[in-house]
């Protein structure tokens, strides 16, 4: 077992190629470019100015103008679909170290309360498919870690169906992690933050011009805390660097190297509690009286976890406006939690011999502590290569984006042997809710593991999208992925009495599908886009990484997403606000049913969801910036469920979980002279449910935090920052499970000192 471990249009001989032939020209030509010179005059003329000078974002603003969550870079008004972008800035100024804690920075994103990092994300009410709907740089980032923003120069969440760009995907949309990569400056950035609870973090972002089209990045980050504001010790580290060079020439060469290394604790939450255990109809809730920083889990907890990720890429320009971009990365991922799942202990050994509930909650109240672990090694290898171009043919004004990619997952599951099978059993003692933190510790090391499981998956897909300029101010985009995936199951089960021989049950199961999507984008003026759009979605069985004999043979779930919005800049193209109205249907949901429950689960559920999003950001005056995402989300409902009526939750006529009616956050900033900035914040949330439970048996409150930055410009160069986070120190749930919920951090008061040379 591992352990821990705008340019000028292409000439017309090339614009009137069908699509076929350029991408057929773009593959031999690229060999061949590689085997001769370039002809005279082709090669394009070094980049020598700053590019956030040409394009501000990523540092210098919260406003994004440009993504590349759409294959190849795009304008963001040329996006028909929903989307925020969570600039470097933004992170900066708001103190934001984790992936997790930028999508709070997103409105609609909700967090089921598991074990650790990024594991199940929600968007518009349904689930981005474990982590296999995160991606780094555009590529499938699907490992179990705690993610960390030290190399990220913004984070993008596009909300609906994206299938058709990424294959298989869910419902609610995609998030992609976009890379600091070296560019052809000298430029290097120190950052020190110290603060409460003894966390100290320093980041170093070093970029290097190393010729006169090649650079160099190195970015490092080591973060401590003895506690992360809800009970969860910090201790990471992590280190990338990445090369570039043919930098803006035909041939663009780029290498990259990243790793990060987690030793946190875990703090798996708390047990939901009835305000009076006489009366069954009321909901469960938290518990009040307790502090953000009360952790009751074991000191041995721990939350261990590692990313080494290598990354080759080539771009090859054929013209200004044609190019391939093809990538190659190989990933390896290893985790290993070890966690105490908190729950009451029974009424004959609570205070008074009664069930314990808010009427009787008090510093007696006595927890139990179980055992949970999440020991596992991942492998990845992916290569995808994608062809930009922008052409003129049959009289229409064509951008075209099409690819070819290939994964390979390997994920293996280990368990913990029974003190029959070879093992040891380690008891917890019980603790009570007087004496948080109470130091009680047992020898982890002791655990003796074997595979439990393992799951490989291999998948191609091919896709091709076009966005045609059919009139001064139309365009249509239509876009089609084909996706063929494999994936085999193995579970290994011993004697539950001794060690012996190894029983393998196998499951496998082969998927091919098609993902659409097609938009339509009406721009008056450059600074206004109205956009409709429509597209497809698939989940497979596999994307738990597992199969029974049920699942196996279970076709993939079907999920539709239909929008209309507009992007709205202003005048001087320094604000831009975005509005969208949609509504995403699942149409197919996996549920058991009587009738097929033999051989296979009946997609015989439905559900779906309707709301308004709005996003904005920019500069309202040259000296006031602002930053907002806010999600209405009234319609909420499972319109269909099993004949077997779950009686646990996702009835039919029932609000699904972690789906609030409101969620958001606002962020602004107001440069005071030449010398002092302030920021002010609020994130807020709406009541809501746990998924899979009958609301509103169990309900968590909403709630408001506030946020304060000050910044003080020492010299052009030193800055200090001064942050507080949940000033008024809320206690609230962040994370729901029907069984526990997480609460959020608490106040948090950090001091940082960033030095540029």
């Amino acid at each position: 077992m591992k352990k821990n471990v705008p340019t000028p249009k292409a000439s017309s001989e090339t614009a009137l190629l069908p699509l076929g032939a350029m991408m057929l020209a773009a593959s031999m030509g690229s060999w061949a470019q590689s085997a001769q010179p370039a002809p005279e005059g082709k090669t394009l003329a070094p980049v020598t100015v700053k590019e956030k000078a040409e394009a501000p974002q990523g540092k210098d603003s919260l406003r994004a103008t440009q993504t590349s969550i759409g294959k190849g870079t795009q304008a963001v008004r040329d996006i028909p679909q929903s989307m925020t972008v969570v600039t470097e800035k933004l992170m900066d100024d708001r103190n934001i170290d984790t992936v997790k804690d930028a999508l709070r920075q997103t409105a609609g994103v909700t967090f089921q309360a598991a074990e650790g990092g990024e594991e199940d994300i929600r968007l518009r009410g349904f689930s981005l498919a474990t982590s296999g709907d995160i991606f780094l740089d555009g590529m499938r980032d699907p490992a179990f870690y705690d993610r960390d923003t030290f190399n990220l120069d913004r984070l993008e969440v596009l909300r609906g169906s994206a299938s058709m760009l990424f294959g298989r995907g869910s419902t609610g949309g995609a998030v992609n992690q976009v890379s600091k990569v070296p560019q052809l400056v000298d430029e290097s950035e120190v950052v020190t933050t110290v603060g409460n609870h003894s966390y100290v973090r320093v980041t170093g972002d070093f970029n290097k011009r190393t010729g006169e089209t090649s650079a160099l990045r190195i970015t490092a980050m080591g973060n401590q805390a003895d506690n992360n504001g809800s009970g969860s010790s910090i201790d990471k580290k992590g280190l990338s660097g990445s090369y570039r060079f043919g930098i803006g020439t035909d041939n663009e060469f780029y290498g990259a190297l990243y790793w990060l290394d987690n030793h946190n604790g875990i703090n798996y939450g708390l047990p939901w509690i009835k305000p009076n255990a006489s009366d069954t109809t009321a909901s469960n809730t938290i518990i009040r009286g307790l502090k953000p920083t009360d952790y009751f889990g074991m000191a041995s907890d721990y939350n261990d976890g590692s990313a080494k990720i290598a990354t080759l890429g080539w771009i090859h320009r054929f013209s200004p406006d044609v190019e391939v971009k093809t990538l190659v990365r190989k990933g390896e991922f290893t985790r290993d939690l070890r966690a105490s799942a908190i729950r009451f202990a029974a009424a004959a050994l609570q205070p008074g011999g009664a069930a314990a509930d808010l009427s009787t909650f008090g510093p007696g109240t006595v927890f139990t502590r179980g055992t949970n672990l999440k020991v596992q090694d991942m492998d990845v290898l992916q290569a995808q290569s994608d062809l930009s171009a922008k052409f003129d043919a049959w009289g229409l004004r064509h951008q075209v984006t099409a690819g070819v990619d290939y994964a390979r997952e390997k994920k293996i599951v280990y368990a913990a042997r029974t003190a029959a099978q070879g093992g040891v059993n380690l008891a917890k003692p019980t603790t009570v809710a007087g004496t948080p933190d109470d130091g009680a510790w047992v020898d982890e090391g002791r655990r003796v593991f074997r595979d439990n499981n393992d799951f490989t998956n291999d998948a191609v897909g091919i896709y091709a999208q076009d966005l045609l300029q059919v009139a001064p101010h139309w365009k249509l985009l239509g876009g089609l992925r084909y996706d063929h995936m494999r994936g085999q199951y193995n579970s290994y089960a011993i004697p539950a009495t001794a060690p012996g021989p190894v029983t393998t049950t196998s499951y496998g199961q082969t998927v091919s599908d098609w993902s659409k999507r097609f938009g339509v984008l009406y721009q008056p003026t450059d600074t206004t886009s109205f956009h409709f759009s429509y597209g497809t979605s698939f989940n497979t069985s596999g994307d738990t990484y597992s199969y029974n004999a049920l699942s196996a043979n279970t076709p993939p779930e079907q999920s539709e997403n239909i929008e209309v919005g507009g992007t709205f800049d202003s005048a001087d193209k320094r604000f831009t606000t975005r509005v969208a109205i949609f509504r995403s249907t699942k149409k197919n949901e996996r549920n058991t049913d009587a009738d097929t429950a033999a051989t296979r689960l009946l997609l015989s559920g439905k559900r779906h969801s309707a709301g308004v999003e709005i996003d904005f950001s920019g500069r309202i005056t040259p000296r006031w910036e602002v930053y907002g995402s806010y999600q209405w989300l009234p319609v909420a409902v499972v319109d269909d469920a099993a004949s077997t009526v779950n009686t646990v939750g996702n009835r039919e006529g029932d609000r699904p979980g972690l789906s609030p009616k409101h969620s958001g956050t606002v962020w602004t900033t107001y440069q005071v002279n030449g010398q002092w900035r302030v920021g002010a914040g609020l994130n807020f949330r709406s009541p809501q449910s746990p998924a899979d439970v009958t609301a509103p048996a169990w309900e968590a409150p909403g709630f408001v935090t506030g946020d304060l930055m000050t910044e003080y410009a020492v010299t052009p160069d030193v800055t200090l920052r001064g942050n507080v986070s949940n000033v008024t120190d809320k206690y609230y749930a962040e994370s729901l499970y029907r069984g526990h919920y997480v609460p959020g951090a608490g106040r948090l008061v950090q001091l940082s000192l960033g030095v540029k040379f």
